[in-house]
């Protein structure tokens, strides 16, 4: 508890994030004091980001194929997964998505793509979902195409795209365990590179993939060096034939002071709640919600199904959150 009292003092009084010596002291508090550290973490998450939610939706534009080996990921080709491959959609089909996300009450839209990184046919139809969608919605548009070149990430900016989603996955030391074909190093080179180009760094990771938490808080101070806007918090849904489809659950509690955790490594950015949360958290969904997290994917995910867009936006009311509005990148116009 007294560990506590001073994070409470240099965080939520200060805004300046937990260090990891401190970090590592939250993950042995005993189970009685979760509730206390959920609290902190909540009146720090309204203290520097309001009571807002920012809802986002999301399309999986490209489904299957991928020459990558990410243990967690159905879409990769040398894995026996159980999944609908689908081509490139075409740009009317991800309007189409955009507009029915808008009208469920997201205000951020991503295209996700199943790729190492875009191809000039690949990025070319992406830029003209882009452009349509800037046009036809009010939605603030993100991308995640996998790693990129720093001519494509110039294209993508002007496009107007507003946020690159590239997560890291997990800790450096734990990176190799995971992937193989690309470096934790060629990731992170693309998360700056977006940021330089203009665009905000959305940038998380996977939890209960095996890694320890010592390995969760090296990878939260990774994280802190990129800066990211956003910090996206997945947690394992085992998939039938990858690697990692044999292992258990994260147990819900684990999942709540993890949470917990990113948003005191994070206090003035977005903490959201994305895949496996249905799964893993279960019941107790909305005390992540009260836990630091301020950002939720409604709908279905890339290969999984998530729940209602319904259910989660009447948990948001239940709990007296308002959807937080979308912001268009004030230096570029509409196309």
């Amino acid at each position: 508890m007294d560990s506590l009292r001073a994070i409470e003092a240099q965080v939520l009084e200060g805004g300046e994030p937990i260090t990891p010596e401190q970090a590592l002291q939250i993950t042995t508090l005993p189970d009685e004091e979760l509730l206390t550290l959920v609290d902190l973490a909540h009146r720090v998450r309204l203290r520097y980001c309001g009571d807002a939610v920012e809802v986002e939706s999301l399309i999986s534009a490209k489904t299957g194929g991928c020459p990558e080996d990410c243990a967690f990921c159905s879409q990769a080709a040398r894995f026996q997964s159980p999944i609908e491959n689908h081509a490139l959609l075409p740009p009317e089909q991800v309007l189409a998505s955009a507009k029915s996300s808008e009208e469920l009450g997201a205000s951020q839209f991503c295209i996700v793509v199943a790729v190492r990184g875009p191809d000039e046919r690949l990025l070319d139809n992406v830029i003209e979902g882009v452009e349509a969608i800037r046009r036809e919605t009010s939605l603030d548009v993100h991308c995640s195409l996998g790693i990129l070149t720093r001519e494509q990430a110039r294209k993508l900016a002007r496009a107007g795209v507003a946020r690159y989603n590239h997560n890291m996955e997990t800790a450096r030391s734990y990176f190799p365990q995971i992937v193989t074909t690309h470096s934790w190093d060629e990731r992170a080179a693309t998360c700056r590179l977006v940021q330089e180009e203009g665009m905000e760094l959305c940038s998380g990771g996977i939890f209960g993939m095996g890694e320890s938490w010592q390995q969760r808080v090296e990878f939260a101070s990774e994280l802190r060096e990129l800066g990211p806007v956003e910090v996206p918090l997945n947690f394992l849904n085992p998939r039938p034939g990858t690697p990692l489809g044999d292992r258990p659950l994260l147990p819900p509690r684990e999942a709540i002071r993890i949470c917990a955790l990113f948003r005191l490594f994070f206090p003035h950015e977005t903490v959201r709640y994305s895949g496996g949360r249905e799964l893993v958290l279960r019941d107790l969904q909305a005390l992540g919600l009260l836990a630091g997290v301020n950002g939720l994917v409604i709908g279905n995910y890339l290969t999984t199904t998530g729940r209602p867009p319904e259910d989660d936006l009447r948990m948001l009311d239940d709990l007296g959150m308002p959807r937080a509005q979308g912001h268009r990148p004030a230096s570029v116009p509409l196309p």
